[in-house]
This record gives structure tokens, sequence and C-alpha cells, in this order.
């Protein structure tokens, strides 16, 4: 077959595996990059991908069409043909009014979901005046202490009408407590509201470390959220499974797909023990994952992790709804993909990234701004990142087929390969927990097993850019010493902290200390009693203007705080 035609009389596979020998002993003779060559995560790869590569696999089975099990092609019929992903941007910064305005302006702009992102303090559970929180008030977000922050944040904004997510964990039941009482404020019931907290406690003891009790007080906490929500607030998410941090900490694409996954399971694990049916809760789980630089890997994953989340509902967990083996996700591009150097070049990496995310069906997105390596995005980059979405959604061509690689041999290929990756890793959990997914989570974490396989990973990955094995342009390849990229930054002034910190002296000042100290007693009752349900009792107190540090210390009296056990 020397013009390449193929014999025939061979069978169809038997033609294709020969013409790509005659290719292969071509291409070797002629061959000047390295052979091997991997993904980031270190998935070796082939130089060309064939039907060879999925010879046996059952396309009906493991592909099937969108919106029907298992999922792989996306979760619903019609997909970006008769909806658009949501945009979001993860937006906060100094005071509540501060974030009120770039709220006002993204909406303004044609964003369609809000974002919250609060400042450390905040995250930790630490009030504003504390004196751990000294130079850090409305840093990395906005400064949450009462009530009155949250009234000031959404003014204006009917939050019966829009759709918001909150990305806070430890103190995630106060400031969800919050959120109701602003709403029925407003004159929105609460079975009104939609929207998503991030709430994932596992994730934090992997990777983004900012816990406050122990793990399984933690997921107590976790419980009554779910549950509350459940019979009060359908349309809302109480849990953002997070692999975003997972990753963000130094993980690869399979370890984001498997810890994420395995957090997810853990969830429903406890719901169940919590006495809920498995579907009551499981509809209203949502994910959240990272868009990093490796443009198929991504899109592989996303589509191994519908796959696996719908077979083990169904067959693991009997899940009978529909809805509960449906993996929606917010999608966020990598941060840790930014470069402080040539900061422009971020707009390019920023907008590839979130076209994996779309090509993968992402059901919500977040694109980072071109500055924030380097501080808070400012209004005009976070704009700029907006219609860097707005582009992909209404310029190229995108959502007209669903699903356009389905049926890549590369991209099919790679897909089964993560989805056998976090397979292993779903037995080395299951094994370290008695086959119980949540007592091995739980043992992964007091063991450091978790985090030593991150910063394994992480580790091989520096080694590899230092090395110069991988590239990273404009930081050890094409770099330019002379270059003068000068960005206009958003800082974040002391003023910020001195008018957060008059306003909860204003606050203390004029609540009634005598109710503010009734309801913190009638939250640390709750606390000492797993029957009731902490959600009832937290907006009770949040109404009576107790603060974020004041009501995770009266919790914490009763649950203890966490130390994590170093690992070495």
């Amino acid at each position: 077959m020397p013009d390449g035609t193929g014999d025939p009389a061979m069978g169809p596979v038997e033609g294709i595996r020969s013409l790509v020998a005659a290719w292969r002993a071509k291409v070797d003779e002629t061959q000047t990059r390295p052979v091997a060559m991997t993904t980031m995560s270190g998935l070796p790869l082939e130089p060309l991908y064939t039907g060879l590569d999925r010879e046996g696999a059952d396309e009906a089975t493991t592909l099937g069409v969108p919106g029907e099990f298992p999922f792989t092609r996306g979760v619903y019929p019609s997909m970006y043909r008769t909806r658009l992903w949501t945009t979001r941007l993860f937006s906060g910064f100094g005071t509540a009014e501060e974030t009120n305005a770039r709220y006002r302006a993204l909406l303004d702009a044609g964003q369609d979901g809000l974002s919250v992102a609060v400042d450390l303090p905040t995250l930790m559970g630490v009030d504003s005046d504390d004196t751990r929180a000294l130079g850090e008030v409305g840093k990395c977000g906005v400064a949450i202490d009462t009530l009155e922050d949250f009234r000031i944040l959404f003014d204006g904004i009917p939050l019966g009408e829009t759709t918001t997510s909150m990305t806070i964990n430890s103190p995630a039941a106060i400031l969800l407590a919050m959120y109701v009482a602003v709403a029925e404020e407003q004159g929105f019931d609460r079975s009104a509201l939609g929207g998503t907290i991030q709430n994932d406690m596992l994730k934090e003891y992997h990777a983004q470390k900012e816990y406050f009790f122990p793990p399984r007080p933690s997921m107590r906490v976790v419980a009554d959220m779910m549950r509350f929500t459940a019979r009060e607030m359908p349309r809302w998410h109480p849990i953002s499974i997070s692999g975003y941090h997972i990753r963000e900490a130094g993980s690869t694409a399979a370890q984001e797909l498997a810890f994420t996954l395995a957090d997810g399971f853990a969830y429903v694990e406890l719901g169940i023990a919590s006495g809920m049916d498995v579907d009551d809760f499981a509809p209203r789980l949502s994910f959240f994952f990272n868009a990093h630089l490796d443009f198929f890997e991504e899109i592989a994953k996303y589509r191994a992790a519908r796959r696996i989340w719908a077979r083990w509902m169904r067959d693991r967990y009997a899940a009978k709804n529909r809805r509960s083996l449906l993996m929606r996700f917010h999608t966020q591009t990598a941060g840790v993909s930014l470069t402080a150097q040539q900061p422009y070049n971020n707009v390019v990496r920023t907008a590839v990234e979130a076209l994996a995310a779309v090509l993968g069906g992402t059901q919500s997105l977040h694109t980072n701004s071109l500055d924030e390596t380097l501080a808070l995005p400012t209004e005009r980059a976070a704009k700029l990142a907006l219609r860097t979405q707005q582009i992909l959604a209404y310029e190229h061509g995108l959502t007209n087929v669903i699903d356009p690689l389905g049926g890549s041999y590369f991209v099919e290929s790679l897909t089964d390969t993560l989805e056998s990756r976090a397979e292993a890793y779903f037995a080395e959990i299951l094994e370290m927990g008695g086959d119980s997914i949540l007592e091995g989570v739980y043992a992964g974490i007091e063991s450091g097993w978790f985090q030593s396989e991150i910063a394994d990973a992480s580790y091989r990955l520096q080694k590899e850019y230092e090395s110069g094995q991988r590239k990273q342009v404009g930081v050890n390849i094409f770099v330019d010493d002379h270059e003068e990229d000068t960005l206009e930054i958003l800082e974040i002034g002391t003023e910020a902290e001195v008018r957060q910190q008059k306003r909860l002296a204003e606050v203390k000042a004029s609540r009634d200390r005598a109710g503010v100290e009734a309801a913190l007693a009638e939250v640390g009752d709750a606390a000492r009693d797993p029957a009731r349900n902490l959600m009832v009792p937290l907006i009770d107190a949040v109404k009576a203007h107790a603060t974020v540090g004041e009501l995770m210390n009266t919790m914490a009296d009763v649950f203890g705080r966490y130390r994590e056990r170093p690992v070495l």
C-alpha cells in the first residue's frame, strides 16, 4: 500500500492499524522534537490518535447524547443553543459601599449573576476590629461583619430577581443567614431566592486552609445547611464542591477531578447519614472547577467528571431523580496561570482557558482579569474580562453545535484516561475509609494524605518550569528585560479599614446588647444539640446584629478549633 490508501483485503481496523504503523515509521525517521510528551498533569501523549485508541469502546454507553446518561456530552439536551452559560465575575473589595458600586457597574455592562468575594478576615471568621485583621480589611474582598454590611452590599439589587454566588466556607452558615435576612427585608420570601454558597469545608483541609472548626463539626454545620435549604430554599445550592482551590494549590487535573468528586460523594454520604433521601438534596449540589492552561486536558476533565458523577450517583448511591445525576458546574480561569511579567499576555491565557470551559460544557463562567496577579482587578480590567466571555458567546459560533469536540479520537481517549486515574484515587480513598468515601476523606485529611499528594504534584510542576522543560512566555522564554508594561492598579488603602471599623463600632454601640447575648446563647445551645438545626438561631442572631466573629467564637466554644498536623 505505498500510496497510503490501504489494502482492500484488510478489514477496517486492520487497515487503520497498517496505515498508522507505516505513518509512524516515517515520522520516527524525521522526528526532531522529543517524542515523549505529556499533558500538564504528566499523562503521556501519543503523537497521533485514531479509532484504535478507543477500540472496543461502546459509544452509546460512554458518550451517548447531550442531556442523557452518562451526560459526557452535556447535562442539557440543547446546551448553549437555547441558553448561554451564566457570566459571573468574582467581585468584592474594600467596604460594602464600594463593592455595591462595582456590582451595579458589572450588571449594567451585561453580567447576569453576582459573585461575592469577601476579605480574608471574613473568610477566617474574624471581625474587622480584631487585632488579627489588622492590615487585611477589605484587601482581597469586601469586609462583612454584621447584617448592616449586607444591607449596603445589596442595596438597590433585588435579591429575589438575581442569582448570587458567595465564596465563603467556615462562616458560610452566617452569611447565608444574612442573605436570607436582607432578602426578607426587601420583601422576598426565602423560597424565592436562587444562588449558590460555596460551603465546601472538605477542600479547606485539602488546599485552601481557611478552616475554623475541626472537620467533623464543620460537616455537621454543612449538613444543617443542606437540610435547611432543602426544606425552605428549594432554588438554593447549599454546597459548591470546589476543585478550583485544589488546582490552585498545585494539584494535577487528574487530582482535581478525583479529589473534587470524592468530596462530592462524601457530601452525598453525609446527607444520607443525616437522614435525608439522596434525591431530596443531590439535585442542588453544584461544582466549581478550574480552567487551566492545558486546553484539551481541561475539556476532557469536565467530560469525565460528568460521566463519573452520573454513574456513581446511579449505581452506588441509588439516586432515582434524573436531576441527581446531573453535574452542573461553574468554572473560573486559572489564577495561578497569570504572570506579573508581561501582564497583557494574561488576556490571551484567560481567553483560551475560557474557551476550554465553554467547549467542556460549563454552566457558568468567571474570567480572571489581566491584573489579578498584582492586585484586585480595576473596573476597566474586570470589564475586559467580561467582554472576553461575551465575545466567545456571540462572535465565534461556539454555541451553534453541542459538544463539538465529541468523537475526537484524542479528546475521547484523554477523557477515558482521566476517568481511569480518578477511579484509581477513589479506590485508595475507599480503602482508607473502610468502603466509605466520607470516612476515607476524613482519614485522608487527618493523615495529611491529600495535602501530600497535592504538594508533590506542585513540586514536580515547579521543577519543570524552573528547568525550562515547561515553557511560560515572558517568564522563562521570550523574556523582554526592557519591556515596560504599566498597569493601573487598584489599591485598597487604610481608609477602607478605618471606615469599616467605624461602622462596626457604631453597630455595636446601637444594638440591644441583651438581645445579642440571648441570641448568641441560643446559637450555643443549638450547637450542643445535634437534633437542632443551626440555621434557625443563626438567622435570629444576625437580625440582632451579632457579628461574624462573635458567632464563630460561640460555635467554637462547643466545636473546638482546628489545628492542622504538619506533614513533612
